[in-house]
């Protein structure tokens, strides 16, 4: 067959009319970055004496171009002024409407009171603790009003998963809570008269630590430090035998086991609540009825009181009247224990959230970086209206929506 007799397929004009033309050059589009507005404003609350961002991180902000206000004598109750953040970059509010009306991403050490999310903008992203004993459903609402974008400190994770705030505060509250114990034993705080780690001829008091992780670890350290005998409890084995690893020590330890820890609490001056929970509420191990079966003039700490605490008796105190006795058992149950050492604890927490907000850098939006952090969605418990802990959801009765369908949804 020859080529003469092929027949030819003749295709519409629209397809072949552009053939061989020079086609329209399309570019990939840029999107603006942004730079950060970020506000500090002065705490009002539970007598905090913390701020969020120290000079020297204000300083390392503002260098990359971002703005950092700050609220006049935030800085005042740990030592660092208003010259000195002026003096690295920081400008300086003189009214906390200022503050709240300007920034676009809000840094606090405490939560915000109803009147404070009052004065935010739609959209302000909030990042603080969210300390549960505080929290009501009317703060909810509120949050979800205004459409906050609203991260917990205390949930944030970091790539290996770990809670960077949790652990830096759980170190200083470790040692501040043995500190503490040994202060409320002496007569001249109401305690029994009882030196923590005794003398020759005289036995050591009797510390239990609730808990294996990173403040038991520090609450273990500082108590052997001053010689008193401890007791842990944790019924995660593997951290039992981490804690043991890391303080170079064989040490008493054992699971929750009701039987034992009752009779522990029974000889025992000073009992330390150390549970983190990753959601919600941390559970209750210890009993009331425990709780009255321990010395006169014992002493509790429940370091776990922003989470609503470990021990059935405990509830929430203030750094201006810290303790409370019930079943003559003295209570410690103050939320911000390391607000005690407000100079250390700051610089702690501006090392912690700096490097984070500097990884935004080159996000279209603060949503946008979420997007790309998972362990910052892990902190987010109001997303644009919506509520996003499911702890908080059933707590209050409210619908919670699950904060990657939100978020891949909506950007």
């Amino acid at each position: 067959m020859s080529s003469k007799d092929k027949k030819k397929v003749s295709l519409p004009e629209e397809l072949t009319s552009g053939y061989g033309q020079t086609q329209t050059e399309t570019l990939a589009v840029q999107h603006k970055q942004e730079s950060l507005f970020i506000g500090i404003p002065k705490e009002i609350t539970l007598q905090e004496k913390r701020v969020a961002l120290v000079p020297s991180g204000v300083a390392n902000l503002t260098s990359r171009g971002h703005r950092v206000l700050v609220e006049t004598g935030a800085g005042i109750q740990s030592n660092f002024t208003d010259h000195s953040f002026s003096e690295q970059g920081g400008e300086i509010a003189y009214s906390a409407q200022e503050v709240y009306e300007k920034a676009k991403v809000i840094l606090k050490v405490a939560p915000p009171t109803l009147d404070e999310i009052e004065m935010m903008q739609p959209g302000t992203v909030l990042i603080s603790p969210l300390q549960l004993p505080t929290i009501s459903a009317e703060y909810l609402y509120r949050l979800k009003n205004k459409r906050i974008i609203a991260l917990a400190m205390e949930y944030m994770q970091d790539e290996e998963g770990s809670f960077p705030i949790v652990r830096i505060m759980s170190e200083m509250a470790g040692i501040s809570a043995v500190q503490t114990a040994a202060e409320l034993l002496s007569t001249t705080t109401g305690g029994p008269g009882v030196l923590l780690g005794g003398v020759s001829g005289v036995p050591s008091a009797k510390v239990v630590i609730l808990g294996g992780g990173v403040v038991a670890e520090f609450a273990t350290r500082a108590a052997l430090g001053m010689g008193a005998e401890v007791r842990i409890f944790d019924d995660n084995i593997h951290k039992l035998m981490r804690l043991q690893n890391s303080v170079g020590r064989q040490l008493y330890t054992s699971a929750m086991n009701p039987y034992y820890l009752r009779k522990e609490l029974l000889s025992a001056e000073v009992a330390i609540g150390a549970i983190h929970a990753e959601h919600g509420r941390t559970p209750i191990v210890v009993s009331e009825e425990m709780v009255r079966s321990m010395r006169p003039g014992s002493v509790i700490i429940d370091v776990s009181i922003d989470q609503g605490g470990c021990f059935a008796t405990s509830e929430m105190t203030t750094l201006q009247k810290p303790t409370f006795r019930k079943h003559d058992v003295i209570h410690y149950c103050v939320p911000n224990l390391a607000s005690r050492v407000g100079r250390t604890a700051s610089i702690a927490v501006n090392n912690i959230l700096v490097p984070l907000l500097l990884r935004a850098d080159g996000a279209r939006s603060f949503e946008h970086f979420i997007l790309r952090q998972a362990g910052l969605r892990h902190g987010v418990y109001t997303f644009r209206g919506c509520l996003t802990n499911p702890y908080l959801g059933k707590r209050f009765d409210m619908r919670c929506t699950d904060i990657d369908l939100l978020m891949t949804s909506g950007l």
